[in-house]
């Protein structure tokens, strides 16, 4: 692993925890999963531009997905 992943895997980590405890307060599933995936994926994601398009798309995921 590189610096750069390190870093964004921080980055996202932190945003999927911040989503999952908002989640799991309000009960809304999305914000939920959405945090749990947050915090998951980087460790088997090591190519860093896709490892910031799928953070980006999972962090804008619970502003366009209202279940």
């Amino acid at each position: 692993m590189n610096t750069a992943n390190l870093l964004w895997g921080l980055l996202f980590s932190s945003i999927g925890l911040g989503f999952f405890l908002y989640g799991k307060k309000q009960g809304q599933i999305v914000p939920l999963i959405s945090g749990l995936l947050l915090m998951a994926y980087p460790y088997f994601i090591t190519n860093t531009p896709l490892l910031v398009a799928i953070g980006a798309a999972l962090t804008v995921a619970p502003y366009f997905i209202r279940l």
